[in-house]
């Protein structure tokens, strides 16, 4: 899949979620709502890390793949929120990153 798949599907699914926040909530969740729902994700992400090495007692019923995947999508989500390109984005960000390591 490449990033303009992600972003259109990604934009849809959240949309469909509005939907549901608005019949739940009596409005769509804001931008901060979802960067607090995104953090408890990545937060998952850690824990799942962890239980996979070994060093975090129990299961939990996600998978590390789902979870990364679904940071991933929610940050797709902010992005698409707050007028921002993930492909000028994330283009610009590893071009900084490879400027700096590689001198």
């Amino acid at each position: 899949m490449d990033i303009e798949e992600l972003k259109q599907r990604s934009k849809k699914i959240r949309n469909q979620y509005h939907q549901l926040e608005q019949k739940q909530d009596g409005h769509p969740w804001t931008p901060e709502q979802d960067a607090l729902a995104f953090l408890t994700d990545a937060g998952l992400v850690g824990r799942l890390t962890m239980d996979k090495a070994g060093s975090w007692p129990g299961k939990s019923e996600f998978n590390l793949d789902y979870k990364i995947a679904e940071s991933i999508w929610w940050l797709a989500s902010l992005a698409d929120s707050q007028n921002i390109d993930l492909e000028v984005a994330l283009d610009n960000f590893l071009k900084t990153r490879e400027k700096y390591l590689n001198n």
